[in-house]
């Protein structure tokens, strides 16, 4: 199986912009790959063109041949750009070969240990500002079926805080846990926003609410610090969004950096390294739960190893996004009380429209945050993703 074309399209999703990539065989097959990396869009969509000369003349079933080749062939080993790159192309490539064959992903990975996985709900609180409206949000989520409620609380907040932003900041966690009960787990997301004095204060504050982790507290940089603050408290913690390679995992869990462990497969290398990466995870017995806040095609891709992996336990999902989601993908996968069913469809089990595609083109946007305007991350006419 031989390449013909390799594209890439740009979608603007409001917050950010999709990177998709489709690989069509000279046969006319053809599988769908995502690399959407937050306000670098423009760029990895070219270092998925560079990675095209090293597929020109494969046998595009050869996944792992030709990711060893381009990987080493990179020489700049690593980095969000070229792995989110390698994760695009690896991931259509396996869509292509499951489509080829007439089976599901998970299929050629070892096969099902589940037919569906847990939810949390990311995106749940657009537009909420105060503990109240919060508190309105989590129910309406709740309400859903989701069974865990991730955001991060912190506003514009960044290496430290003051008491009155971690007064504020609890107010909000409490307001929540309250609203929902034992009905849902409560995640805090830390968006790499501490230094370690001031991650310590709230992680150790967040003690007595009992949340399940306390996500990406500290500025990515140095996992000693990790190590130090997981020792230093009872409240759970997560990490992984900015690691990019099997090596950085292997060294966070060496170091007894995290209990949970958050890799995104269209920024580690795609399907086959997340899959080493949740081995790993397995052998340290940390529970493995990745980064997904991302497109339709990610989504996808992140079902099949939750499919077939022993140690996936949540799988994040948003809750809600751009109104013209359902007119680019169309997606096999359903929620169903607060479980993401896998889908038994050939390849990853998700179709990209094109000229939906091209009505949406790409827009620059900006981060939030750090601006106090997080929770403005879907626009107005939002709806529920599935």
């Amino acid at each position: 199986m031989k390449l013909a074309t390799l594209q890439t399209f740009l979608c603007d999703a409001y917050r950010t912009n999709w990177v998709f990539v489709k690989i069509t065989s000279a046969c006319g097959l053809h599988g769908w790959g995502e690399a959407t990396l937050e306000y670098r869009e423009l760029t990895v969509a070219q270092a998925v063109h560079e990675l095209e000369r090293g597929l020109r003349g494969r046998d595009l079933r050869d996944i792992e041949a030709w990711w060893q080749d381009a990987h080493r062939d990179a020489y700049w080993r690593g980095g969000p750009v070229l792995m989110s790159a390698l994760s695009a192309v690896e991931m259509a490539l396996w869509d292509l070969k499951g489509r080829a064959l007439g089976v599901p992903v998970w299929q050629l990975l070892g096969g099902k240990v589940r037919s569906a996985v847990p939810c949390y709900a990311n995106g749940w609180f657009t537009g909420a500002r105060s503990p109240a409206e919060f508190a309105d949000h989590a129910r309406h989520a709740v309400s859903l079926g989701y069974r865990a409620l991730k955001w991060d609380p912190f506003g514009s907040s960044y290496r430290t805080l003051s008491a009155e932003a971690l007064r504020e900041a609890l107010a909000v966690v409490e307001a929540v846990k309250a609203a929902v009960g034992a009905s849902a787990e409560i995640l805090v997301e830390g968006h790499g926003r501490f230094e370690l004095p001031a991650a310590r204060r709230i992680a150790r504050a967040l003690e007595r609410l009992d949340v399940l982790w306390f996500e990406e507290p500290l500025i990515p940089g140095n996992l000693d610090n990790y190590a130090r603050l997981r020792h230093e408290t009872r409240t759970p913690i997560a990490l992984g969004e900015r690691l990019h390679t099997r090596g950085e995992f292997r060294e966070a869990l060496q170091r007894g950096c995290a209990d949970f462990l958050q890799p995104d497969v269209s920024h580690t290398g795609g399907i086959w390294e997340m899959r080493k990466i949740a081995a790993l995870a397995e052998a340290w017995q940390t529970a493995f739960c990745p980064h997904n806040p991302s497109g339709p095609v990610a989504n996808a891709a992140t079902l099949q190893l939750a499919a077939c992996t022993p140690n996936f336990l949540y799988l994040e999902t948003m809750a809600t996004d751009v109104p013209w989601r359902a007119r680019i993908a169309r997606e096999t996968c359903r929620l169903v009380n607060g479980e993401m069913t896998i889908p038994d469809t050939p390849g990853l089990g998700v179709e990209i429209d094109e000229e939906a595609l091209r009505a949406h083109p790409y827009q620059p946007h900006d981060l939030r945050h750090y601006t106090g305007e997080l929770t403005s991350i879907r626009p107005p006419d939002a709806t529920p993703t599935f």
